[in-house]
């Protein structure tokens, strides 16, 4: 007589064979179908079925006790690395900025830009005014709490931010605006925040924000895809910060680079934020006869120096 046996992981199908002889066995996968048995039994066909395997209780305990511990492991790996390394995992929404705080001998001035003269000239009174903040707060005037600079890419936009600095002799803070937006929802809000709360501690100082377009674009654009959006969150936070500070005590100015104003949101251009801009264009052909001699001059009391 042909015998079927139903397993969880397989049917076997052993055929009758000859006299006391086995017969041949098959094996398929198993299949959900309620009528097999009555099939099999109308065919006069032995069939048997393998009860499901029993994990007894203490399976039952490690299958509710391991995932558990697994979860506190990791969190323990990474409360760990926190501990170690503050500026770790868990940072995630400390800023990025890189802070410059040059001495005499490393200080880069207007000398050591070339060839954007106008430039230099409409950032002279910014200079001038974190030179002497005191005096012309006295007096209530107001110095515009962002410039951005606007040109074609390898004018010296960045240059030209770190000379202000110089000039000024105060900080400088510079991170690019890529370095704002995250995976993680809400990260770049936290940190233009905490970007901002640093730089109060140390003003006055200059904020320079590199590639603003990459978190300012305008969101009438169809750039932003809701309202929930992380560069739209990093764009809002951004100038709800440059309404809050004021000058006096925390004298903070926000300098931001970019090729491509005309993308820009218009509430980053209003009076109160980027409300000056700065063209930074390419030299004419003094500007670049001067930058060759700044470099000549440079590499020239570098092999004195060696």
């Amino acid at each position: 007589m042909a015998r079927v046996s139903v397993g969880q992981d397989e049917i076997r199908y052993q055929l009758k064979g000859e006299e006391d002889e086995a017969g041949q066995i098959f094996s398929t996968t198993p299949i959900f179908d309620l009528e097999l048995p009555n099939r099999l039994e109308s065919k006069g066909i032995e069939f048997s079925a393998q009860p499901p395997q029993k994990t007894g209780w203490f399976g039952n305990i490690l299958s509710w006790v391991i995932p558990p511990l697994i979860f506190v492991a990791i969190w323990q790996f990474f409360l760990g690395r926190a501990a170690n390394n503050p500026q770790g995992a868990l940072s995630i929404s400390k800023s990025k900025a890189k802070v410059y705080v040059e001495d005499e001998a490393t200080k880069v001035t207007f000398d050591d830009v070339a060839g954007v003269e106008e430039a230099k000239a409409e950032l002279e009174e910014v200079v001038e005014f974190l030179r002497n903040s005191d005096r012309f707060t006295r007096i209530g005037a107001r110095i515009p709490k962002g410039v951005l600079l606007v040109g074609p890419p390898g004018t010296g936009k960045t240059l030209l931010a770190k000379a202000v600095a110089g000039e000024a002799s105060v900080p400088f803070f510079s991170i690019s605006g890529s370095e704002f937006v995250e995976l993680f929802v809400g990260a770049g809000a936290a940190r233009v925040r905490d970007l901002f709360e640093q730089a109060k501690k140390k003003s006055p100082c200059i904020i320079f924000i590199d590639e603003l377009d990459a978190i300012g674009k305008s969101r009438a654009s169809g750039g932003m895809f809701s309202g929930n959006d992380e560069r739209e969150q990093t764009l809002n936070q951004l100038l709800t910060e440059m309404d809050g500070f004021a000058a006096g005590d925390n004298t903070v100015i926000v300098l931001a680079a970019t090729n491509r104003p005309e993308s820009l949101d218009p509430a980053l251009l209003r009076p109160g934020r980027f409300d000056r801009q700065v063209l930074v264009d390419r030299p004419d052909l003094p500007g670049r006869l001067k930058i060759l001699e700044i470099y000549q001059d440079s590499s020239q009391r570098s092999n004195h120096s060696q």
